[in-house]
């Protein structure tokens, strides 16, 4: 452990020591000033270390079960979207399971290699999963959710990636959510959706069992083409309690499949909204959750709490894409009659043997010899079909006592606890050769089917990857919220985690040059502070500063070597060590009440030090992970919340510059500015792509009779640069660079309505996008392969070494049309 760690340890242990022996006094009572109604909110991922919200030093934003699986939204991350300040959605994989979810500019994303920044709980357990920190909202039992408490911030109470705040989902049980029901719901694109849900307990609130079980069925043809949907997803609560102990068994069940169709060029997308770029582009998830939670109440003051949990998950991925590059190896040097074949189809300037991937075109010579060979045309190799699978495994526990007390005069909430986080990843990729059929699907050349031939010099063209990796996190933790006075209470809280890696490649083991092999250990003390004022009640001010950090992931770790450059999500190479990323936040700001008006003004800034890029190679779209200088997101938050009458009213607005704070060489030849070499220069105050800087929200919900509601909901958005467009100097010309390289800003609303025809059954209507406007949520800059007509442009190569027969496009993330659904809920009792 470093000195300085080891310091910071032993200061954190002092000071909480006499609190531990006073835990079990009974506290003087503790004058609380705030409205009558307290908010508890939990400050650690397990239950039980629960403070009162305006003691919390950052604007936490809670959803109850209501908000959180409403009939309003159609998923959970739209719930998020819609409700939750400073909450956007990137629509980046087509799929509405599948959107990269941002708050205050850090993302939790579904798909490998994008830097996760947020941490993900539900019921202690973190749905970050092992390989990449992602996180696959369809596995999330939405229609389990009892609440939901998003805490911001770097907060190091919630572990690794909770770089800028940390989702904690509680689901329900059968002592709360006691009663029977049915729901089902029809609606435009084919969609289809059933559930139900039964609590119950014995022994009323003293001792006796209570279970909850819920079901959802989903499926939609989807309003892209060839996006169809399938999930399933089951969970089931057992448990027991009495007066000072619950112990509960929970099980998740999920099965999906998703086809996520992407990007689409913006040209084509004005042609056709519903057009796709390439197919197929799915997605299968398959996973199984059992966690054994247990609590027991020591005396009126301590409670014991912890949990123990395993989880696996199956995930398999087919996508279709344009080769518009050869593999980074030996290319296949064509024989003098092989030459005048490719010749007379219009093939000249053949590379020697030892060429790469930077001075070699799209697609591979041996795979055009190959189809030759077979009589086929060469243009049957202008297609890949990239195959992964994986199947991950992880377990671990949590183990916390919180206790309240008097020490120093002074009132004390204490929480003491530790975690274990163990996981193994076998990881397996590929990549066939085939061609575009004419509905943009790519169809596998047969004789490559077996994905193991191999070139002259035995090395594999689709560029296979199998990687074994091991990881293992130790987590001690500690937090105490001190009443320095009646309205002043000042937190410390701190986490130190350690984490080791080891990854074992599977084709080429040894370490050698491209191997996957490599052991890798991390470790480092967070600490957290804050402060909150309540000079009068209705009235809170709040202060605090904390540290989140994350390490590399394997994925990361597995493709950061310049010397073997990769392409990801597609293959992965050597991996020399990489720094953690370690995140500072400052946050301050004012909140209270005004008779049934509640309301929050806030700041921040959060400054990410060793940020990890992607670096890419422009010849190719090969490249590496490597750390970078410095990132950083400021911004000022806004939102109220209230009721006129039978109108509940909602509204939140946010200010975010999120932006780079160090210099940096990047490349982007599809950004009109790079230079010769294809690369931008970034400059600090640089915008980070995908961000808006603007973002509104706002809600109302009239009572209309007690037995009928309607709700009207608005999001809007400015505009928002795209990836490769980090400079914001792209300007197209309207012939080899096209598209603004930004997503415009755009609104849209939603309208909704209940009827409740009887006590029981209530029937629900959605229209969402309510104009049907037309909008983007992302954008990407790079090269097309067809023709404003949709048709595939057959390159001639020899004219591909100067760059002069590449067009680069803006491609845009289109968000969904005018939907409307409807529904029926019936409620047994």
């Amino acid at each position: 452990m470093h000195p300085r760690t080891r310091l910071r340890l032993t200061a954190l242990a002092a000071a909480l020591a006499p609190l531990w022996d006073a835990a079990a006094a009974t506290p003087a009572p503790d004058p609380d000033i705030a409205p009558t109604v307290v908010e508890v909110v939990g400050t650690t991922p397990l239950a039980g270390a629960g403070v009162a919200r305006e003691r919390i030093p950052a604007n936490v934003q809670t959803l109850d079960a209501a908000a959180a699986n409403g009939t309003g939204d159609s998923t959970f991350p739209d719930a998020l979207s819609r409700r939750l300040g400073s909450v956007f959605v990137n629509e980046i994989q087509g799929n509405p399971f599948q959107p990269d979810v941002s708050y205050r500019g850090f993302t939790a994303s579904p798909l490998l290699g994008t830097p996760q920044g947020l941490a993900v709980y539900v019921d202690g357990v973190r749905m970050n999963q092992p390989f990449g920190d992602v996180v696959s909202w369809d596995l999330i039992p939405r229609a389990a959710i009892a609440s939901l408490a998003l805490m911001p911030g770097s907060n190091p109470l919630f572990g690794l990636n909770a770089l800028g705040g940390a989702l904690a989902v509680r689901t329900k049980d059968g002592l709360h959510d006691a009663g029977t029901s049915v729901q089902a719901q029809g609606g435009r694109y084919g969609r289809a959706e059933i559930g139900f849900a039964h609590g119950g307990h014995d022994g009323g609130t003293g001792a006796g069992l209570h279970w909850y079980v819920a079901g959802t069925g989903f499926r939609e043809h989807g309003w892209r083409a060839a996006s169809p949907t399938r999930l399933g997803q089951l969970f089931a609560k057992i448990g027991r309690h009495d007066a000072a102990t619950d112990v509960t068994l929970s099980a998740a069940l999920a099965s999906s499949r998703l086809t996520g169709n992407g990007l689409q060029d913006a040209r084509l997308l004005a042609r056709d909204y519903a057009s796709i770029y390439t197919k197929p582009d799915e997605t299968r998830n398959r996973a199984a959750l059992l966690n054994l939670a247990a609590s027991h109440a020591l005396s009126a003051d301590v409670l014991l709490s912890g949990n123990l949990y395993a989880r696996r998950i199956l995930t398999s991925t087919l996508n279709g894409d344009l080769n518009d590059d050869a593999l980074d190896q030996s290319v296949y040097q064509p024989n003098a009659a092989e030459q005048a074949a490719l010749a007379a189809a219009g093939y000249t300037g053949f590379p020697t043997r030892g060429a790469t991937a930077s001075n070699t075109p799209f697609p591979s010579w041996r795979c055009i010899a190959n189809v030759l060979r077979a009589d086929e045309p060469a243009e049957k190799c202008n297609g890949l079909l990239n195959r992964t699978a994986s199947a991950q495994t992880n377990y671990g526990f949590d183990a916390q006592v919180s206790a309240s007390g008097r020490a120093a005069g002074m009132a004390h909430q204490v929480a003491l606890g530790t975690a274990f986080d163990a996981s193994r990843v076998d990881f397996r990729q590929g990549t066939q050769y085939g061609y575009l059929a004419p509905d943009h699907g790519v169809v596998p050349v047969d004789f490559f089917a077996d994905g193991t031939e191999t070139d002259d010099d035995g090395a594999p063209v689709d560029a296979r990857v199998e990687l074994a990796g091991r990881t293992r996190t130790w987590s001690l933790y500690a937090t105490d919220t001190i009443a320095v006075r009646d309205t002043v209470f000042v937190t410390l809280a701190g986490r130190y985690n350690r984490t080791t890696v080891h990854n074992r490649d599977r084709i080429t083991p040894g370490g050698g040059g491209g191997s996957l092999d490599g052991d890798h250990r991390f470790g480092r003390f967070n600490p957290a502070a804050g402060v909150t004022w309540t000079p009068w009640r209705g009235l809170n001010v709040y202060a605090g500063y904390n540290e989140g950090s994350r390490t590399p992931t394997a994925i990361e770790l597995g493709c950061a070597d310049p010397a073997h450059p990769c392409r990801l999500p597609n293959a992965m190479a050597g991996d020399p060590p990489l720094k953690q990323v370690v995140t500072r936040t400052w946050e301050a700001g004012v909140r209270g009440t005004a008779g049934r008006t509640h309301w929050n003004a806030g700041v921040f800034r959060a400054t990410n030090d060793d940020d990890i890029l992607f670096v890419a190679d422009n010849a190719a779209g090969f490249g590496y992970f490597r750390n970078f200088g410095r990132t950083r997101r400021r911004g000022v938050e806004l939102g109220a919340d209230g009721a006129a009458g039978p109108v509940a009213l909602s509204a939140h607005y946010t200010w975010l510059d999120a932006a780079f704070a160090s210099g940096e060489t990047l490349p982007s030849p599809a950004n009109s500015s790079a230079d010769a070499d294809g690369n931008i220069g970034i400059e600090p105050g640089d915008r980070l792509p995908l961000v808006p800087r603007h973002l509104f929200k706002a809600r109302a919900e009239w009572t209309i009779t007690p037995a009928w509601s309607a709700e009207l909901g608005m999001l809007a958005t400015s505009a928002a640069t795209a990836r490769g467009n980090e400079n914001g100097a792209h300007r197209p010309d309207g012939v080899r660079f096209l598209g603004a390289g930004r997503t415009p800003g755009y609104a849209v609303f939603d309208a909704g309505t209940t009827v409740r025809a009887t006590p029981r059954l209530s029937l629900f209507a959605q229209v969402d996008n309510l104009f049907d406007r037309r909008h983007a949520t992302a954008a990407q800059l790079g090269a097309t392969g067809f023709t404003a007509d949709g048709n595939f442009i057959a390159r001639p190569f020899a004219a591909q070494g100067d760059n002069g027969g590449i067009v680069h496009a803006t491609f845009l993330a289109p968000g969904a049309p005018r939907t409307i659904r409807a529904g029926i809920r019936y409620a047994f009792r």
